[in-house]
């Protein structure tokens, strides 16, 4: 199993590739020279921001202050640093609060850590139980939700009857039995 462990990171953000609607999201982590890409689905990003959110309004709310304000993290609005490769896929990810180093620690893994057999890593190949884990200070975390929370936000604006998504070429709504609006 191979877990690359970023603490102190460098840079981890939330980043797209693609036009809204086919857009692939990424969360992409860096410390010196070396930057880890991996590829997640959309509703993991807002999970996960919105979960870093509740974890800092409970456990750190004086130290969480928002990206601009005076103590908070530089807003980073920059992109994905490219050129890059998707280094594997999201399958699990979780999040705790470190009360020692009052730091949120956020881990990606490609497989069920759960499910893990230890037992049998010599059959696993080198794409397979790869893990990363970045540690955040409250600031940090806080600036990585409000840009995850607003790269969804992006996206295609919601139909106001169904809530699926619009497409720019109009969308057959389940709520008024089809019709295209």
């Amino acid at each position: 199993m191979t877990v690359q462990d970023f603490d102190p990171a460098d840079r981890f953000v939330a980043g797209t590739v693609g036009p809204a609607g086919q857009r692939a999201f990424y969360l992409q982590a860096s410390a010196g020279s070396l930057v880890v890409t991996v590829g997640v689905e959309k509703q993991q990003v807002s999970i996960l921001a919105d979960r870093v959110n509740d974890v800092l309004d409970q456990l750190a709310p004086a130290a969480a202050v928002e990206p601009g304000e005076p103590g908070g993290a530089p807003e980073d609005t920059d992109p994905l640093q490219t050129p890059f490769d998707e280094d594997w896929h999201v399958q699990t990810l979780s999040l705790a609060w470190d009360e020692e180093a009052q730091k949120v620690v956020i881990e990606c893994h490609d497989h069920d850590p759960d499910e893990v057999d230890e037992d049998a890593d010599d059959e696993v190949g080198p794409l397979g139980r790869n893990s990363i884990r970045i540690a955040l200070t409250p600031a940090e975390a806080r600036a990585f939700a409000r840009r995850s929370n607003a790269l969804v936000a992006a996206g295609r604006p919601p139909c106001p009857f169904c809530g699926s998504p619009l497409d720019p070429t109009g969308h057959i709504c389940p709520r008024a039995n089809g019709y295209k609006r």
